[in-house]
């Protein structure tokens, strides 16, 4: 670990909090897998299994007036970010008391409130997005600073080089944050790419980059301040490729063909929540009874988020066609 070199000043209850974010996007994720195969939970789902790290590290660094665009496995940044989870389950049941209405389902979490712009199916999709919100802050001339989440395998689509390349010809006041699995769908990064190191490929665009260990939260904290700083203060790009891997399969329809197991099983000791709480109880700054408490607890709150997306409704089919165009009158002629 290297949370004492990075962060010396850490405080205790800080370090607790980035355990229990983590803990909960975990034991959420787990409900939700159970609640999947219970048909309770339908269409596509994509858990974070592993990647815990890189959404609490990010969006701790983050203030609350900033932007986020995320990518279809965005339960843990909407989570992280505050999106209140009774929302998140009830728009995972598809209801309409859900944080999109029952719309948009687990890969569209959306919540202005939070300045949360939403999760994206479309592999790539959300980095135009992003640039769209930076070049507002850009015109506007604010200090905001926009992050954008995306999968090793966006860096294969055209939106990634066209808004790198935007993104520094422009000036634009945005965070990207890669969070590298190793896998883009079924397909190892070795096979789809030439470059494997990813943010050597942002360096190209002339955009400030680095890489970090993304199975370690105070490292990607520690990385995040630094970038944020430098967006909030420079009004230039930069590049935080995270480096991590998921313990689950790609969707809950993936049979994960494609790798060993054993490859799995040989990553699950270096996972954040076990390398983290191992470091934490090592050095006598949590007991473990705290945090079977600190679980429970998190329990009772996925519990009640059940009970609210259970007790959720339906929207009327009559409203089916709402939202698909905009509300507003055509002018004549037209």
């Amino acid at each position: 670990m290297t949370v004492a070199a990075t962060k010396p000043h850490l405080s205790r209850e800080h370090m607790l909090g980035l355990l229990k974010h983590m803990i909960r996007i975990r034991r959420f994720e787990e409900k939700c897998a159970e609640l999947y195969t219970q048909e309770k939970i339908r269409g596509f789902m994509h858990l974070y299994d592993g990647e815990e790290a890189v959404a609490v590290g990010v969006i701790t660094a983050l203030e609350k007036r900033d932007r986020i665009v995320a990518t279809y496995r965005e339960h843990g940044q909407a989570l992280v970010r505050g999106v209140p989870m009774t929302t998140v389950m009830a728009e995972m049941y598809g209801k309409q008391e859900g944080c999109s209405r029952g719309r948009g389902g687990s890969m569209h979490l959306f919540n202005a409130a939070t300045n949360f712009y939403g999760g994206n199916a479309i592999v790539g999709g959300g980095l135009p997005l992003a640039m769209g919100l930076a070049l507002a802050s850009h015109m506007q001339g604010d200090d905001l600073v926009t992050a954008c989440f995306f999968g090793d395998g966006a860096v294969a689509e055209g939106e990634f080089h066209e808004s790198l390349n935007l993104a520094e010809l422009w000036q634009l006041p945005v965070l990207f944050v890669c969070e590298n699995n190793l896998y883009a769908m079924g397909t190892a990064l070795a096979l789809s790419e030439s470059e494997t190191d990813i943010q050597r490929k942002a360096a190209c665009y002339r955009i400030t980059s680095e890489a970090v260990d993304g199975m370690d939260v105070v490292a990607v904290e520690a990385a995040a301040r630094r970038a944020v700083q430098a967006v909030r203060k420079t009004r230039m790009p930069y590049f935080l490729e995270c480096r991590t891997y998921r313990l689950r399969a790609h969707s809950m329809f993936d049979p994960q063909l494609y790798r060993d197991k054993a490859e799995v099983e040989s990553w699950r000791p270096r996972e954040p929540i076990v390398r983290f709480q191992g470091w934490l109880e090592a050095n006598h700054m949590v007991h473990p009874d705290e945090v079977s408490r600190m679980t429970a607890e998190i329990d009772a709150e996925i519990a009640e988020a059940v009970v609210f997306a259970e007790a959720g409704t339906w929207e009327p089919t009559e409203q089916l066609s709402r939202f698909v165009y905009a509300d507003r009158a055509v002018p004549t002629g037209m």
